[in-house]
């Protein structure tokens, strides 16, 4: 196992917060639930980053991020320590995949083969 983006041990770091960050933080109810299972997906992807090295895992965190952005919203979190951790989070996720996948050299070949090719 070794690291071929810096963002997937970073990504795991948030990963490990979002776990945590309910009980560091004090909120409950859904709010809690909801933050460590999907903290506990992020931790998935980042470590499915480490072993089986893709960019398809970046897509699955970005929908990640997304279901952060959104779930303060869906859900009607109590707190707002609850919310502005789920967004910035949210936000950091997304920017960590997107960052990857903008730096990843298979990812930019296959983007670049798929669109960028000549019409014969």
């Amino acid at each position: 196992m070794r690291i071929r983006h810096w963002q997937d041990a970073a990504s795991l770091v948030l990963g490990v917060w979002l776990v945590l960050s309910p009980f560091v933080l004090g909120f409950t109810g859904a709010a809690t639930w909801i933050t460590v299972a999907l903290g506990l997906c992020v931790i998935l992807f980042a470590l499915e980053g480490f072993i089986i090295p893709s960019y398809l895992e970046e897509w699955g965190e970005i929908l990640l991020g997304l279901a952060l952005l959104a779930a303060p919203w869906t859900v009607g979190y109590e707190t707002t320590s609850a919310t502005v951790n789920s967004v910035v989070s949210g936000l950091v996720v997304i920017l960590f995949a997107v960052w990857e996948l903008a730096t990843d050299r298979d990812f930019i070949t296959w983007w670049h083969d798929r669109w960028h090719r000549t019409a014969n």
